[in-house]
């Protein structure tokens, strides 16, 4: 699967975890070809940021919704949710601080949807066995001294972080290397193995308060069960 091929494949999964006319914000847009696309399929209200300044500027040049901008620092301009999703495709592994930024995803959207190269997958590991030697595949082209990349982490990790962070997965998608496209959840054959790529969409945990009774009366406290 080339690098085209997936991008298009990651997109088209993506597109498919959105309701209509939604407000999105797209992280990392580019030059704006994923919110063409979705305005056009989903008939949606889609923003962009983008780092570089030459990419946004054709995106704005395309008549989209563009904004340069780092989302390291950014995202603050964003009120809480002021979007029905936020997306960011294949760049969490290219964030200083991963964490802080899927705080912000959920804190500016209702839901978030994040894809990434899954470090576990079978190639890498065998790579790294035989050749002792930073991987290069596919999804990770790069060489070890240039890539953007700078968190390389696995499809574990990222599930163990956000049941740390109390965030809900509600729906997870694999890819192989061949582009077959499997539920995470639902495979047969583990997951972080066989998983070249992984779209994700993900909420925060509902919490209501717990109405405790006591000897005398019943009243609310503090507390939250989580439904």
């Amino acid at each position: 699967m080339n690098n085209l091929r997936s991008i298009r494949k990651d997109w088209d999964l993506i597109e498919s975890l959105i309701k209509d006319n939604s407000r999105i914000l797209d992280i990392g847009c580019g030059e704006g070809d994923l919110i063409q696309q979705l305005e056009k399929n989903l008939t949606a209200k889609v923003h962009g940021i983008e780092k570089s300044r030459e990419l946004a500027l054709k995106g704005i040049a395309k008549g989209l919704n563009v904004t340069h901008g780092d989302a390291e620092k950014d995202l603050l301009q964003y009120s809480n949710h002021s979007f029905d999703y936020v997306i960011l495709s294949q760049t969490l592994q290219a964030m200083i601080k991963p964490k802080k930024i899927l705080k912000e995803l959920l804190r500016i959207g209702s839901k978030a949807i994040v894809s990434f190269p899954n470090f576990g997958h079978w190639k890498i590991r065998l790579q790294l066995l035989f050749n002792g030697k930073m991987p290069i595949t596919e999804g990770l082209p790069y060489s070890w001294y240039d890539t953007p990349n700078i968190h390389f982490f696995t499809l574990k990790d990222f599930q163990n972080l956000c049941s740390e962070m109390n965030i809900v997965i509600e729906n997870s998608i694999g890819l192989t290397n061949k582009g077959k496209q499997f539920s995470i959840n639902g495979s047969l054959l583990p997951a972080n193995i066989i998983t070249n790529e992984a779209i994700f969409l993900l909420s925060y945990k509902d919490f209501e308060p717990i109405k405790l009774k006591s000897t005398n009366k019943i009243f609310n406290k503090n507390s939250a069960i989580v439904n």
